[in-house]
């Protein structure tokens, strides 16, 4: 199983990921470029994310005492006509922390 996976239309992430990606953020910044089935995450605290994107902000929860977080994407999915399926999904977390999704 993948550490970031789709789920309910909530975007799961496993804690060791979440933990380098966002720290101790409590919202994330996110942004879907269709063009490329890519979304964006980056933690509120990199501004430069920001910056660079259109961005929306959401709120990032706690989903067990493990430290896995979640990420409710279901508008998103819905906007863009996108597979809401259940799965592991395909992602990569960049050096600056900005976690790159392939939905």
């Amino acid at each position: 199983m993948s550490a970031v996976y789709l789920k309910n239309s909530y975007l799961l992430i496993e804690a060791s990921v979440a933990q380098v990606a966002f720290g101790d953020d409590p919202q994330v910044n996110v942004v879907y470029y269709l063009d490329r089935k890519t979304l964006l995450v980056a933690g509120k605290s990199k501004s430069f994310f920001e910056t660079m994107h259109k961005t929306s902000r959401v709120l990032l929860k706690d989903r067990n005492l493990l430290g896995d977080k979640s990420v409710n994407i279901r508008e998103l999915l819905i906007d863009n006509d996108l597979n809401d399926t259940d799965r592991d999904l395909i992602y990569d977390l960049k050096i600056t922390g900005i976690l790159s999704v392939i939905l």
